[in-house]
């Protein structure tokens, strides 16, 4: 009965100590979770910016209704100021005023800091400005030589 007395209503030194290492190893799961939230955070905002930069740069070129200077390119202010480089490779797509366009961009991040980020977009644009009167005449002739082959195919 004397153990019995001797002992208080307080806690042992073991028992605080496993109650530290678990409070500990939570606190540590919490912080490692809160820190990989921020940076997915700060990932989905560099992505998303990225995607807005796509977007006035697929501006400019929609709006530029001479191929060959669509081709070369050119240099883009973007809302934020920074400048994004640009340039398209376009190829006919055997339709009349049809193109496969390749279009490449290279802008900083929003940050300053770091390399510059290049992009790669595949489009398929309907531009008749882009067409020559050579080019549609060429491809209307190899569609009715093709029409009539294959009329002839089925006799």
């Amino acid at each position: 009965m004397s153990q019995t007395r001797l002992r208080s209503g307080g806690f042992t030194l073991v028992e605080v100590l496993v109650a530290l290492a678990i409070f500990s190893l939570a606190a540590v799961v919490l912080g490692a979770s809160y820190v990989n939230l921020i940076q997915m955070h700060a990932a989905l905002r560099a992505r998303d910016t990225h995607d807005e930069d796509m977007r006035w740069v697929r501006a400019a070129l929609l709006a530029e209704p001479d191929r060959a200077l669509a081709e070369r390119g050119g240099d883009l202010v973007l809302p934020d100021g920074r400048r994004a480089l640009w340039r398209a490779t376009i190829t006919p797509a055997g339709v009349s005023d049809l193109f496969d366009v390749a279009l490449e961009a290279e802008a900083p991040p929003p940050s300053g800091s770091g390399s510059s980020v290049r992009s790669t977009l595949t489009l398929r644009l309907l531009r008749p400005t882009w067409s020559t009167e050579a080019e549609r005449n060429l491809l209307e002739q190899r569609a009715r030589q093709r029409l009539q082959r294959e009329r002839e195919a089925m006799r």
